[in-house]
């Protein structure tokens, strides 16, 4: 899944060059089926995602989960962190959630 597809592109006369408008992400609620593991050396986000979800590139969702343990700038959460996976069934949910709140954004441009 391209995270962006639904992330509008802003051009202006003033300025042509292409912006995506800022991303807004959803919370992810706890789940009874989420599972729990503890970080390894070598564990990445996109990894965890390929290997919970067949995506790598749903590992946002991974990350947007553990905020509190999470350096949002860095695919590599901390060793020793126990994180949460978000339930594989609860993904298709999360994704269109993503797709709503940006289909129409309009907040501003980063």
């Amino acid at each position: 899944m391209n995270r962006y597809q639904s992330i509008p592109v802003v051009k202006t006369e003033s300025n042509p060059k292409r912006r995506y408008t800022v991303a807004r992400y959803p919370s992810i609620p706890r789940s009874n089926s989420d599972t729990y593991v503890y970080v390894t050396r070598g564990d990445r986000y996109d990894l965890l995602a390929l290997s919970y979800y067949n995506d790598p590139s749903l590992w946002w969702i991974i990350a947007l989960a553990n905020t509190t343990t999470t350096n949002l700038d860095s695919l590599f959460p901390t060793p020793g962190d126990q994180i949460r996976i978000p339930s594989p069934s609860n993904v298709s949910s999360i994704v269109a959630t993503y797709e709503t709140l940006n289909r129409n954004n309009s907040l501003g441009v980063v």
